[in-house]
């Protein structure tokens, strides 16, 4: 089983001024595609806060998935996306455009998501909303290529056509 862990970054959930529905979700729903979520925790819209936890996670604890809530829009706190290009040797640029594809869908408000996924190490990192409706909508979208994403990172060779 993969290592994962789920970071909520909000302010209110940090201070205990609102209850974090975000991260219990989508802990659940990587379960139950069969990660292994071994940290859940909540850090405030603080740049340094996340990086921190970050790197803990990733770099001492050896997750290899990591999946944030929060911070991804355009208000003055959100600070997710440049707390994660701070710590990323690159990007993954299809995983945020098609989660930002599937929710226009639904609100014309998904074109203002700033989310991203990216690589550190053999890990990934994929930010989502932090609306419980939206994460989970989001996580939706990319969860059948998680796999495949994450053997890739790692190193697998073996090619990605289906013969």
């Amino acid at each position: 089983m993969i290592k994962a862990g789920v970071l909520t970054i909000s302010d209110k959930g940090f201070r205990g001024q609102r209850r974090d529905k975000s991260g219990p979700l989508v802990a659940e729903m990587l379960t139950k595609a069969s990660y292994r979520v071994e940290k859940q925790g909540i850090v405030p819209d603080d740049h340094e806060k996340i990086v921190e936890c970050l790197l803990e996670w990733i770099d001492k604890d050896g997750l290899r998935l990591v999946v944030t809530t929060g911070g991804t829009g355009v208000s003055p706190s959100d600070v997710t996306p440049e707390a994660m290009l701070k710590i990323i040797t690159y990007q993954i640029p299809g995983m945020a455009e098609a989660m930002r594809a599937s929710s226009l869908t639904k609100t014309p408000h998904a074109m203002l998501s700033r989310a991203m996924a990216g690589v550190r190490g053999n890990s990934l990192i994929i930010n989502v909303p932090g609306s419980p409706d939206a994460a989970q909508e989001n996580l939706t979208v990319i969860l059948p290529a998680l796999n495949h994403a994450l053997a890739k990172i790692a190193g697998d060779t073996d090619d990605c056509a289906q013969e």
